[in-house]
Order: C-alpha cells, then structure tokens, then sequence
C-alpha cells in the first residue's frame, strides 16, 4: 500500500511538471487594463511602481496639513493640473498662490478611498500614472459639503507632473 502512495505522488508529481501554462503576461508586466487612444487605438495598462503611490500620499497628506512649501516642492516647476470645472493651473507657483486662498476659505480635508499604481509607455517614453479616489469634506459659505474625488496623476522624477480631477457631489441616502 505505501508503494502504490508513493508510485501516485510521483505520477502526479511528473503529471503537474509536464503541464505547459500560456500566458501572455511577460516577466515584471503584469497588465491590469487599457487606454484608448483619441484614434481608438488601445494600449495596455501595467501595474506601475509602487513608490509613485508614495509620492501621492505625501501630496495629499500635504494638502490636508495646508503645507504649502511641502506641496511646491513635490510639484514639477511646470505642473498642469486640470480642475473638475473645466479651470486649468498652470505652473506651480500659480497652484501655490491658488491653494493659498481655497485653503484659507474651505478648509479642505481628503480622506483617502484607494490607490493605485499603473504605467503606460506612449512613444517609447514610460509615464507613471497614480489613479486615486478620495472622499473630501469642505466649508462653502459656513457649510459643511462633502466630495468624492478621482484624481490621475502622472507623477515624474519622484514629483507631480499634472494631474485630473473629477468628482461628484455625496448626498446622504434618503
């Protein structure tokens, strides 16, 4: 009885090593989606570095603390950052100067919702992008109003390139 174990471990031990997976996953690409081209082309989406998403916590948590300098120096000289009413900032010290001012008048406070790292190579260039969700509370005329935001930032050389923001109104349930 212990051969017969023994010869069945074995079987299957030859069985589970011949057996061929395919994949078209390569080493260190581990593809998580794709973005679509102003043409319709699609291009894979890879699961980016990690430390991109350090970058971004360090962003946001120097937004919450309204540290200004912090913000300038994660901030490329050039920034574009692209508003959810259609206002675009251009450079960081016109970011600087405009967050001074929202800063004094709401407030605002971010709670992160998730994170995620992904890249793309458009050109032979590689961009590193973060995706993030946060939910954000500020004051607007003595009022307390709360935001779900989702922000892409294509971060470059350890600092924030640009970034999008989109966002949506939280209503509580009725």
């Amino acid at each position: 009885m212990k051969n017969y174990i023994f010869y069945l471990l074995i079987t299957a031990l030859f069985i589970s090593c011949d057996v061929a997976v395919e994949t078209d996953v390569k080493v260190g690409e581990n593809k998580i989606g794709y973005e679509v081209s102003d043409n319709g082309e699609k291009t894979s989406l890879i699961a980016g570095d990690m430390s991109t998403i350090e970058v971004w916590e360090k962003y946001v948590q120097a937004h919450n603390d309204g540290d200004l300098d912090a913000i300038k120096n994660l901030n490329h000289d050039d920034i574009k950052i692209w508003g959810p009413d259609g206002a675009i900032i251009e450079g960081s010290d016109t970011h600087i100067e405009f967050l001074a001012n929202w800063f004094k008048q709401n407030n605002p406070q971010w709670k992160t919702k998730y994170m995620i790292a992904n890249e793309i190579t458009e050109n032979d260039t590689l961009k590193q992008w973060v995706t993030s969700c946060h939910d954000m509370e500020l004051m607007v005329d003595s009022k307390s109003v709360k935001i779900n935001q989702i922000h892409d930032a294509l971060i470059l050389d350890g600092k924030v390139k640009m970034f999008f923001i989109n966002e949506r109104l939280l209503v509580e349930n009725k």
